[in-house]
């Protein structure tokens, strides 16, 4: 008798494995393979060789990218060089990537930037926040930019329990912001297990020096976040869940679900054109490929752009998609006057001139 419950219990558990895998499978989008859809203006952007996980472009054409994330479970192409900013302005006849200095005092050697964001002041001052994750753990640290000197000065370091695993961040002003917490553990065989099991643990975080909590929750793997330009809306994409939740901020910084955009890639990043309200996300179009790296069998790049995203059928548009082979692993696209920028986890970066 105790024989057979051993085997049935082995072919329970062997069969919620099964199933298990199937469904982690299937979120990856595993079985997708993609028709190119290319841009004719397009070439790598030189200097950046490490990756472009997050790019930010402030409304004069500045745009601020973060580069050399080491993340658990992802390819580096250079796991023991510290990270980097790089700034490219817009308006130039061709704009160049020039990593921008930081300022003494900040540990360099431990800077693994993740997702930025950039917020003006009334004075025209500019804040850059940046994801870090030193030595496997997340803090968000702030910057004043510099422009005539090329260099961010380090204002402080942010670091709170709640805090626990940032993927990306939304500034609201020179001290606050929303964070994305992709995952409830970080850095450890927990993590997977998490993604494995298909845990909704993830969360959305308002952070202000006076207040810290969590304003949204329920997601399989809270990744890029934006604010619409009217700042009336926040945009929260769920990396494994193909979708981007439509959030109505509230005076006190809560936030309430008012729609789901159901998507069949796995959206990284968001950015907003300031002047129309689209939404550009880069995207992973087979996530297997992006976890499980075969340099015979590269991961791709899709960028999509959302229009019309508050009506009853909004626009989704696939602008380019390609297969590895010029860019592997997009994670935002970001555009201004006509340009459009592309980056990726731990590979190159594309200018295109739409």
């Amino acid at each position: 008798m105790g024989k057979v419950l051993v085997l049935a219990l082995a072919g329970i558990l062997a069969a919620l494995f099964g199933e298990r895998l199937m469904e982690f499978r299937r979120k990856l989008n595993g079985s997708r393979e993609l028709e190119a859809v290319e841009l004719p203006n397009c070439h790598l952007i030189k200097g950046i060789e490490r990756g472009a996980e997050d790019i930010d472009i402030l409304p004069d054409g500045l745009a601020f990218i973060s580069s050399g994330l080491k993340y658990p479970g992802l390819k580096s192409f250079a796991p023991d060089k510290p990270g980097e900013i790089f700034l490219m302005d817009l308006n130039d006849e061709n704009p160049r990537a020039v990593e921008l200095r930081i300022s003494r005092g900040f540990d360099l050697a431990s800077f693994n930037p993740h997702g930025i964001s950039t917020y003006m002041d009334k004075d025209d001052s500019v804040y850059l926040f940046v994801v870090n994750h030193p030595e496997s753990k997340s803090t968000v640290e702030v910057f004043k930019f510099v422009e005539d000197e090329n260099s961010l000065v380090h204002l402080k370091t942010i670091r709170h329990e709640l805090l626990s695993s940032v993927n990306d961040v939304v500034a609201l002003g020179p001290d606050h912001f929303y964070a994305t917490n992709d995952h409830y553990f970080f850095g450890s065989i927990l993590t997977y297990l998490e993604l494995f099991l298909g845990l909704s643990w993830s969360n959305v975080v308002y952070y202000s020096p006076t207040e810290v909590k969590e304003v949204a929750s329920g997601f399989y793997s809270a990744n890029g976040i934006n604010i619409s330009p009217d700042k009336k809306y926040v945009y929260i994409a769920d990396l494994m869940a193909h979708t981007i939740h439509v959030m109505e901020k509230h005076a006190n910084w809560s936030l309430t679900q008012l729609k789901v955009l159901e998507l069949d890639t796995l959206v990284d990043n968001l950015s907003i054109d300031p002047y129309t309200g689209d939404i550009w996300g880069g995207c992973h179009p087979n996530g297997m490929k992006l976890i499980f790296y075969d340099p015979e069998n590269l991961p791709g790049s899709e960028v999509i752009r959302i229009q019309n995203i508050l009506s009853a059928k909004p626009t989704v548009t696939q602008v380019y998609a390609e297969n590895g082979s010029v860019l592997q692993g997009s994670s935002v696209a970001a555009v201004y006057s006509g340009k459009l920028l592309i980056g990726t986890v731990f590979h190159r970066a594309l200018y295109c001139e739409l």
